[in-house]
């Protein structure tokens, strides 16, 4: 097995983890429909905050990374804008736990 179909297996692992998260939810609560709660000049002003709060940390942690990316989510008001953002929070978060995974691992 190469690298990189061990670093797929390991992310489809995360994946499946996190499906069966979602189906745990809808389970238990149902399907859920609440408004988005995004947007607004408050909104922008908290997400240029988590920005400049991650670049100024020194070294980058995930922790202050997700944040920008949740703070830039919850600045968004356009649907596709807020999709890609949610995305970009999800793959994080990924990410995350795949390190986490690895230092199991290690």
């Amino acid at each position: 097995m190469t690298k990189a179909t061990s670093g797929w297996d390991d992310m489809m692992d995360v994946l499946a983890d996190v499906s069966a998260e979602r189906m745990r939810q809808d389970e238990k609560w149902g399907e859920q429909n609440h408004p988005d709660g995004t947007g607004g000049a408050g909104m922008r002003h908290l997400a240029d905050w988590a920005r400049d709060v991650c670049k100024a940390a020194d070294p980058d942690t995930f922790w202050k990374i997700l944040l920008e990316e949740v703070y830039e989510a919850g600045a968004e008001s356009d649907q596709a804008a807020l999709r890609m953002e949610l995305v970009q929070v999800a793959a994080v978060c990924v990410q995350w736990i795949e390190v986490i995974d690895r230092r199991r691992t290690a």
